[in-house]
């Protein structure tokens, strides 16, 4: 599986929404399904598909799924 494939899936998992539905422009309370607490969720489905620990920063600054993009890119985990 690919890294964006695992994005989506991550994605799709935390908010309970269709992996279709995973876009770059998806913004943090953009949909009901992304709130705070799918947000944690979302946290540690990425940490679990990419084997990574999010730093506090990090987490605060995911406000997109192209924001999420450019984190994981700090952790090694290239996403085209």
């Amino acid at each position: 599986m690919s890294n964006i494939d695992k994005l989506k899936e991550a994605f799709a998992e935390a908010l309970q929404i269709d992996a279709s539905n995973v876009v770059k422009e998806l913004k943090y309370q953009s949909i009901p399904e992304w709130d705070s607490i799918s947000h944690m969720v979302l946290i540690t489905e990425l940490e679990d598909a990419f084997d990574i620990s999010l730093e506090t920063d990090d987490v605060i600054d995911m406000s997109s799924v192209d924001k999420s993009i450019e984190i994981l890119n700090k952790y090694g985990v290239k996403i085209e």
